[in-house]
C-alpha cells in the first residue's frame, strides 16, 4: 500500500493543482489505543474520527509562532468537496515525536532560508537539554524512545540556532561584523545553559520525595510536607525582602547572618527555575485565593512541549485551546488513565521482583549461618509434630533486609490470617518462621473469618504514616549493629540543625558512633563535616568535646582513616572566617598527632601548622598553634626536620603575641629539647646555635643592641637548661648504678627553680622523682669526691658552655638593666639547677678567676677594664645569690664591699656597682645586706670610698622602707654630711633629695630640711660652687614631686637667693653654669602648681635674674626665659586665675605660643580650686 510522503506536502495554491486528487492523512489520534502508527499510511485517520473542522488554504501557510503547540488530531477536507493539506508544524511534532531529528534539521533549515521559521522547530534544536543524555529517572520499560534511544549530546556545546544560516544562504549579508555575532553568541549560549541547568536544578530537587510521599500528603492535607532546601531559600529571601521593607534593619541583618550561605540580593540565587513570586504581604492577601503553582509554570526555552516528547507518551493539547472540542479532550484523559496504569502495572512488577530478591538474600544469610538452638527449641514447642524450617520468609527492607519493617510485619501477618483458615499445620510453620524472623516474638491470631481485604481496611483507621521520609524510618525497626549505623547516617544530618546550639554537643557521641561504624565512605564524611561544623563559633569547652570526640574516633579507626577522613576536615578549615573554627583546626592537629602516620605528621600537618602559625592574625589560634607543633615535636621521628624545627621556634620565639611567647617555653621548646636529646644535637647543635646568634647580635649592636632579640635568645637557653642537666645525668658514669629504692631521701622542694611548665620539671623528663633522687645523689657524690674524668657531657658544660658564657657577660652594656636583669635571671637557674657543688666547684672559680680584685683589672686604659663591665652585677645577682646561707651572703657582702673599694680607689666609674646595687635592691631580703656593705663604706678611712658609700644610698632610699630609713640610712647620712672630706658631705646631698621625694614621716623630713639648710645657709659653703650646683640639680629633680610645701617654702625660695646671688658672680665660668642648672631647675619647676604669692614673691623674681644672665650668657636660653617671665605675668595681673594653671608647663612655649595662649585663655575661665582641678576635665554625665 502506498504511503504519502510526509514532506512533499506544500501550503501553496500551484503545488495543489499539480497534484488534484492526492490526499494527505491526518495525525493518529490521542485516544487511539495502539501504541505505534497503523499500517501502511502513518497519517490516516481512524475511522471513528471525528470530520476535521479546520481548512487549510493558500494564505493560512503556518501556525501561530505565539509558543502554543498544535494540536495533533486529524485535518481533512469536509465531505471531500474542499482539499485538504497538513500543516507544517504538524509535520515538525511527528518528526519530533518519531525521533527524526537529521530529517527535522533538515526540514528546519529549509523553512529558514524559505523565510518561513517555525517556532517548534526553533525552539527544540535551541533548547541544549534536548541533546544530552538526562541523569534522572530512566525511562518506563514499554516506552519507545525511538531507533536511536537518547539522543547524546555533541563535544560542542553550540546548538543549532547558533549557526548563522543568513551568513549561508545567497541573499544573506556577508558583511556583518563577525565580532559581534561571535559575542552574541556567547552570551545566547551562557544564558541558555544557566536556564536549563536551573531547571535540572529544581527538577532534581522536586525529585527528593518520592510519588507515593507526595502522594500521602496530597491526601491527607493534616500532614505537612517536609520543607525542601529551595523552597528554604525561596521562603529565606521573601522573608528579607519583607524586613528590608519595613524597616527592620537590623533584624535582616541578623537574618543574614544565620543564612550566611545565600545572597539576599539576587533572586536567581535561589535557584528555582520560576518567576520571582509576590512579597509576603501580597501572599497573605491572596491567602484564601488559588495560586498558581511554581510546578505549573514553563519556561519557553525548555523546548518541546510534553505532548511532543518521544515514545508512548501521547500527545496533548495545550491547556486552554479554545476550540478544542469536548470528545477530544475527554481522549486525552482516557489516554492519560492508560498510561498511568502502565506505570502502576510496571511499578508493581518491580515491587515483586525486589520483594523476591530481597527474600532469596534473606534465605542465602540465614543458610550461611547455622541457626541457634533458641530458635529450634521455640520450633518445636510451636509445631510438636513437623520440624521447624530455619529459613523464614524475607521481610521487604530497603536495606538487603536488615530491619524489621512494621508494614511488611503487618502485610505478614495478613497473610497468615488467610492461609489459617485453609491449614492449620501450614499456619504453625508459618507461625515458627515468624518467630524465629523477629526474634521469636509471637502474637495470638484471633479466630475470625475477616477477609484480610475487610482487615486491611479496619487498620486503616490506626492512622499510621509510614510513606513519608521520617514515617519510612519509625516503621523500620533495626536489628543489627549495620542497619543502626545506616539509619543514623539517614536522620542525623535532618536532626542537627533543629537543635539548639547550646545542646548540640550533646550530638556528638552519636555522630563519632556512626561516623566511625557506617559502612559507606561518604556518609562518614558528611557526618565528619556536620561534627567540624555542628557548631557556629564553639567555645572552650565545646571545643574540648569536639576534641575528646576526634581523639576517640581515631584510636578506633586506625591511622589511615584518621588520614583520609579526618584530616581533610581540619584542611577544609584552615582559614575559616571564625577564630574559633580555625582554633579548633589547630587544637586537633595537636590532638590527632599520636595517631596519625608518622609521614603525615612530618610533612602534611606540619606544614599545616607552619602556615597558620605565619599567617593567622588571631593570638589564641597561634598560642594552640605552637602548643600543636609542640606536641608535634614529641612524635616526629624524621632527623631532617630538624632545621625546620629550629626555624619554626625562633618564629614562635618573635612573636608579637605574650602568651604565645609562653607556649613556646611552656611546650614547644620541652618537647624540641627532648628530641634534639634523642638526636644528640642538644649540645652540640642546639645551644651552639643560639650562643651563636648572640654573639652575632652584639657584634652588630655596638651602636644599639636590639635587646628584644637578645631576649628571645636569652629565654630560649633559659627554657634549655633542664633538658642540658637531664642529659648530663643521663650521660654520667654513675647513670647505670642509679636504682629508685625507699631509702633514698625526698628531694628538696627548693632543689630546683619553680619549672615553667611540667615539661620542665626535672622529675617528669627524668622519668620520677625516685629515680631522679637517686641520681641526684650518685651526682652530688661523684662531683665531690670523684670528680668529672670522662663525663663528656659535664666537661662540654664546663669548659666550653661557661666560659663563652662568661665572654658574652663581659661584652654587654652594663648601663642596660634589662640585660643585665635577664643574664643575672638566666646564671641564678642554671646554678639552682646544676647543684651548690657544682656552683662552688666550677662557676664561682670561673668568675673569681676573671674578677681579680685588684687596681690592675680597672685599668680601662690597658684594656683591661673587667670590674667596670657587666660581669660584675651578673655575677653578684646571679651567682652569688642562689643560695642564702650564712657563708653565702658573707662572701657576697666581702664581693661587694671589695668592688666598692677598688672602684673608689681607682677612681674608675661606678656603673657596675650601681647596677648590682639597683638589681638586689629590688628584692627587699637583701636590703639589710646592703645597708651592711654601705656601712662598710660609712666608715672607712678614705674619703674616695666614703664618697662612694655616699651616692650609693641615693640607689637605695628608693626601695628601702621608712623604718630602715630612719634607723640606719639618716643617720648614716647625718654622718657623712658632717665629713671632714667636702666632696663627701657633697656627695649626700642627692640622697637627702630622694629623702624629700620619697618619705612622708614629718621627724625625717624636718631633719633632712635643717641638713640642706645648713648646706645653703651656712657661710663655709658660700663660695662652694660643686655644693651650689649640685643642689640646684638635685632641687630640680626632686622638686615637682616633693611635699607641695616643702616646695614652697624651702625649695623655689633658696633658687631665687641662688639665681640672685649668680648675678654678681665675677668667674664667667661658674655663672654660666650655674645659671644652666638654673634653667633646667626651673623648667621642671614650672609644672608644678605654684601659688600666687610664692610666684610674685620667688618664682618671678628668679626667672628675671636668670634672664639677666642669660642675655649676656646663653642668647638661645634669654628668648625662652623671656616668654616664661611674659607667661608668668600675665598670670598675676589675671586676679581670677585659681593655683590650678600652676599646673602648666611655661616651658610648653617651645611648641607653640598660639596653642599655648589658647588654652591659657580657656583655663582662665575657671573659677575652681586646685584641688577640684581633676573634676574640670572628667565627662559630664
Amino acid at each position: 500500500m502506498a504511503s504519502v510522503n510526509p514532506f512533499d506536502v506544500s501550503d501553496s495554491e500551484e503545488e495543489a493543482e499539480r497534484r488534484p486528487n492526492e490526499t494527505v492523512d491526518t495525525e493518529r489520534s490521542p485516544s487511539e489505543g495502539a501504541p505505534g502508527p497503523p499500517p501502511g499510511n502513518p497519517f490516516s485517520p481512524p475511522a471513528d474520527a471525528e470530520p476535521p473542522t479546520l481548512l487549510l488554504s493558500s494564505n493560512r501557510t503556518s501556525p501561530s509562532g505565539e509558543g502554543m503547540s498544535v494540536s495533533a488530531a486529524a485535518i481533512s477536507a469536509m465531505a471531500g468537496v474542499v482539499e485538504t493539506r497538513v500543516s507544517v508544524d504538524v509535520i515538525a511534532a511527528q518528526l519530533l515525536r518519531d525521533q527524526y531529528i537529521l530529517t527535522a534539521l533538515e526540514f528546519h533549515t529549509e523553512l529558514l532560508e524559505a523565510g518561513r521559521e517555525l517556532p517548534r522547530l526553533r525552539d527544540y534544536f535551541s533548547n541544549p537539554g534536548n541533546f544530552e543524555r538526562q541523569s534522572g529517572t530512566p525511562p518506563a520499560k514499554d516506552q519507545v524512545l525511538g531507533p536511536g534511544g537518547p539522543l547524546n549530546r555533541a563535544g560542542s556545546i553550540s546548538t543549532l540556532d547558533s549557526l548563522d544560516f543568513a551568513r549561508y544562504s545567497d541573499d544573506g549579508n556577508r558583511e556583518s561584523d563577525e565580532r559581534v555575532a561571535v559575542l552574541e553568541f556567547e552570551l545566547r549560549k551562557a544564558k541558555e545553559t544557566i536556564q536549563a541547568l536551573r531547571a535540572n536544578l529544581t527538577q532534581a530537587a522536586e525529585s527528593e520525595v518520592a510519588c507515593q510521599e507526595r502522594k500521602n500528603f496530597k491526601s491527607s492535607p493534616e500532614i505537612q510536607e517536609p520543607i525542601r532546601q529551595l523552597e528554604k531559600r525561596a521562603l529565606n529571601f521573601l522573608v528579607n525582602e519583607y524586613l528590608l521593607k519595613n524597616e527592620y534593619k537590623l533584624s535582616s541583618i541578623t537574618f543574614s547572618d544565620e543564612n550566611d550561605d545565600q545572597d539576599f540580593e539576587l533572586w536567581d540565587d535561589v535557584g528555582l527555575n520560576i518567576p520571582k513570586p509576590p512579597d509576603l504581604l501580597q501572599l497573605y492577601r491572596n491567602g484564601g485565593s488559588t495560586l498558581s503553582s511554581p510546578r505549573d509554570k514553563v519556561d519557553a526555552s525548555v523546548g518541546v512541549a510534553f505532548g511532543d516528547l518521544p515514545g508512548n507518551c501521547v500527545a496533548r493539547e495545550p491547556r486552554k485551546k479554545p476550540d478544542l472540542s469536548q470528545q477530544q479532550q475527554s481522549e486525552v484523559v482516557q489516554e492519560l488513565e492508560y498510561q498511568l496504569n502502565l506505570l502502576n502495572s510496571e511499578k508493581q512488577s518491580l515491587a515483586e521482583q525486589i520483594k523476591k530478591l530481597q527474600s532469596e538474600i534473606q534465605i542465602l544469610k540465614k543458610s550461611v549461618s547455622s541457626p541457634p538452638p533458641a530458635n529450634l527449641e521455640l520450633c518445636s514447642s510451636s509445631s510438636s509434630s513437623k520440624p521447624c524450617s530455619t529459613n523464614p520468609p524475607s521481610v521487604p527492607s530497603l536495606d538487603n533486609g536488615q530491619y524489621l519493617d512494621i508494614r511488611g510485619v503487618l502485610e505478614a501477618g495478613n497473610d497468615l490470617v488467610s492461609t489459617s483458615t485453609q491449614n492449620t499445620s501450614q499456619s504453625q510453620q508459618q507461625t515458627c518462621n515468624k518467630a524465629t524472623s523477629q526474634q521469636r516474638v509471637q502474637f495470638d491470631q484471633p479466630n475470625r473469618k475477616l477477609s484480610p481485604a475487610f482487615q486491611q481496611a479496619l487498620l486503616s483507621f490506626c492512622r499510621m504514616c509510614s510513606e513519608s521520609r521520617l514515617g519510612a524510618e519509625v516503621s523500620r525497626i533495626a536489628d543489627s549493629e549495620e542497619s543502626v549505623m545506616l539509619m543514623l547516617g539517614r536522620c542525623l544530618p535532618h536532626i542537627v540543625p533543629n537543635v539548639l546550639l547550646a545542646k548540640r554537643e550533646e550530638l556528638i557521641p552519636l555522630i563519632l558512633c556512626t561516623a566511625c561504624l557506617h559502612p559507606e565512605p561518604k556518609e562518614r564524611d558528611q557526618l565528619l563535616h556536620i561534627l567540624f561544623n555542628l557548631i557556629k563559633r564553639p567555645d572552650d569547652e565545646q571545643r574540648q568535646m569536639i576534641l575528646t570526640g576526634c581523639v576517640a574516633f581515631a584510636r578506633h579507626v586506625g591511622p589511615t582513616r584518621v588520614e583520609a577522613e579526618l584530616l581533610p576536615q581540619c584542611w577544609e578549615q584552615i582559614n575559616h572566617k571564625y577564630p574559633e573554627r580555625r582554633l579548633l583546626v589547630a587544637e586537633a592537629c595537636g590532638a590527632l598527632a599520636p595517631y596519625l602516620p608518622k609521614e603525615i605528621r612530618s610533612s602534611l600537618v606540619l606544614s599545616m601548622l607552619q602556615q597558620m602559625l605565619a599567617e593567622d592574625k588571631a593570638d589564641m589560634v597561634r598560642e594552640a598553634v605552637v602548643k600543636s607543633l609542640g606536641i608535634i615535636m614529641g612524635y616526629i621521628d624524621d632527623s631532617d626536620k630538624y632545621a625546620q624545627g629550629f626555624e619554626l621556634m625562633l618564629l614562635s620565639l618573635g612573636d608579637p603575641s605574650e602568651r604565645v611567647v609562653n607556649a613556646v617555653h611552656q611546650v614547644f621548646i620541652p618537647a624540641f629539647a627532648a628530641w634534639t636529646t634523642e638526636l644528640g644535637t642538644l649540645h652540640t647543635a642546639l645551644i651552639p646555635s643560639l650562643l651563636a646568634r648572640i654573639e652575632k647580635l652584639l657584634t652588630q649592636g655596638e651602636h644599639g643592641l636590639d635587646e628584644h632579640k637578645l631576649h628571645v635568645f636569652l629565654s630560649a637557653l633559659q627554657s634549655l637548661i633542664p633538658p642540658l642537666f637531664a642529659v648530663v645525668l643521663q650521660n654520667a658514669p654513675f647513670t647505670s648504678r642509679a636504682k629508685p629504692h625507699e631509702d633514698i631521701p625526698a628531694i628538696e622542694v627548693t632543689r630546683f627553680p619553680r619549672p615553667a611548665s611540667p615539661l620542665q620539671d626535672m622529675a617528669i623528663i627524668i622519668g620520677n622523682r625516685e629515680l631522679l633522687s637517686s641520681l641526684l645523689l650518685l651526682y652530688d657524690h661523684q662531683l665531690e669526691h670523684e670528680g668529672t674524668t670522662g663525663w663528656e657531657s659535664l666537661l662540654w658544660v664546663v669548659n666550653q658552655l661557661l666560659p663563652q658564657l662568661i665572654e658574652i657577660v663581659g661584652r654587654i652594656n652594663v648601663t642596660s638593666s634589662t640585660c643585665v636583669h635577664e643574664f643575672s635571671r638566666f646564671f641564678w637557674r642554671f646554678c639552682r639547677t646544676f647543684g651548690k657543688i657544682f656552683t662552688n666547684t666550677k662557676v664561682k672559680p670561673q668568675f673569681q678567676e676573671i674578677l681579680r680584685l685588684s687596681e690592675e683589672n680597672v685599668d680601662a686604659s690597658a684594656g683591661n677594664g673587667i670590674l667596670t663591665k657587666a660581669t660584675v652585677p651578673i655575677y653578684a645577682t646571679g651567682v652569688l645569690t642562689c643560695y642564702n646561707q650564712e657563708e653565702d651572703r658573707k662572701l657576697l657582702v666581702g664581693f661587694l664591699e671589695d668592688v666598692m673599694t677598688t672602684l673608689s680607689l681607682s677612681h674608675a666609674p661606678l656603673d657596675s656597682l650601681k647596677a648590682s646595687f639597683v638589681e638586689l635592691g629590688a628584692n627587699p631580703a637583701y636590703h639589710e645586706l646592703l645597708l651592711t656593705v654601705l656601712w662598710y663604706g660609712v666608715v672607712h678611712t678614705s674619703a674616695l670610698v666614703r664618697c662612694t658609700a655616699a651616692r650609693m644610698f641615693e640607689l637605695l632610699v628608693k626601695g628601702v622602707n621608712e623604718t630602715l630609713v630612719a634607723q640606719r640610712v639618716v643617720p648614716a647620712l647625718i654622718t657623712l654630711s658632717s665629713d671632714p672630706e667636702i666632696s663627701v658631705r657633697i656627695a649626700t646631698i642627692p640622697a637627702f633629695g630622694t629623702i624629700m621625694e620619697t618619705v612622708t614621716q614629718k621627724e625625717l623630713l624636718e631633719r633632712v630640711k635643717m641638713q640642706l639648710a645648713s648646706f645653703l645657709e651656712d657661710p663655709q659653703y658660700q663660695d662652694q660652687h660643686s655644693l651650689h650646683m649640685e643642689i640646684i640639680r638635685t632641687f630640680g629633680r626632686v622638686g615637682p614631686n616633693a611635699e607641695p610645701r616643702f616646695r614652697d617654702d624651702f625649695v623655689l625660695p633658696h633658687l631665687h637667693k641662688l639665681a640672685l646671688a649668680n648675678n654678681s658672680q665675677s668667674v664667667e665660668g661658674k655663672r654660666i653654669d650655674i645659671a644652666i642648672h638654673l634653667f633646667e631647675a626651673y623648667s621642671a619647676l614650672s609644672c608644678c602648681f605654684i601659688s600666687e604669692e610664692v610666684m610674685v614673691n620667688h618664682f618671678l623674681p628668679g626667672l628675671r635674674c636668670l634672664h639677666a644672665d642669660m642675655e649676656q650668657l646663653s642668647p638661645e636660653h634669654e628668648v625662652i626665659l623671656g616668654s616664661m617671665i611674659k607667661e608668668c605675668e600675665i598670670k598675676v595681673e589675671n586676679r581670677g586665675i585659681s593655683d590650678a594653671q600652676g599646673s602648666i608647663s611655661i616651658a610648653s612655649s617651645l611648641v607653640g605660643e598660639d596653642a599655648k595662649t589658647k588654652f591659657l585663655s580657656k583655663m582662665g575661665q575657671l573659677t575652681t580650686s586646685g584641688a577640684m582641678l581633676a573634676n574640670v576635665f572628667q565627662r559630664k554625665k
